[in-house]
């Protein structure tokens, strides 16, 4: 299970809009996807036991303004080569807080490694099986860095495949 960092609609739409120029131009692409719970998010929290809290304390935090920064590639150590095409959110001292403030509400829990507090790493995904080999190619059809801002928060159950809106600003 998961919490998940939602981003305002033109925000969303500019996203959507990248993953559209990616299938476009033939690359892998989270547009391949038409689940309903398909949308651009940043996932905050994951752990396999994540009990819907309460999130009234973010008030104060949410909506936050944040950064998409230009796209990047996690590679995968697997003989795939094939990598993660994300756009990386700028870490800033809010975005820091928020995301302490909602593992803080959560509790102690057994987070996965990538997004427990001190080792985060903030990202949109755009594509999950992008070849290497296409990496420039891919990048240079996406739109450059822009400002968002985050507004709401859902919870993910992978397991049942539901999702369910938390807070929205």
């Amino acid at each position: 299970m998961s919490l998940e960092l939602l981003l305002d609609a033109a925000s969303e739409a500019a996203v959507r809009d990248d993953w559209e120029r990616l299938r476009a131009g033939g690359h892998s692409s989270l547009a391949a996807s038409t689940a309903v719970a398909n949308r651009p998010h940043v996932t905050a929290a994951v752990r396999t036991d994540l009990p819907v809290p309460d999130l009234s304390p973010l008030a104060d935090i949410l909506p936050l303004e944040i950064r998409l920064l230009a796209p990047v590639v996690f590679s995968r150590s697997d003989e795939t080569r094939r990598g993660v095409l994300v756009r990386p959110i700028r870490l800033t001292p809010e975005l820091d807080a928020l995301h302490r403030r909602l593992h803080a509400i959560c509790g102690p829990g057994g987070d996965l490694p990538h997004t427990a507090p001190g080792a985060w790493t903030p990202h949109v995904t755009l594509a999950r099986r992008l070849l290497l080999s296409q990496t420039s190619e891919a990048i240079a059809r996406l739109a450059p860095a822009r400002e968002a801002t985050f507004v709401g928060v859902r919870r993910w159950d992978a397991a049942r495949r539901e999702s369910r809106i938390l807070w929205n600003s």
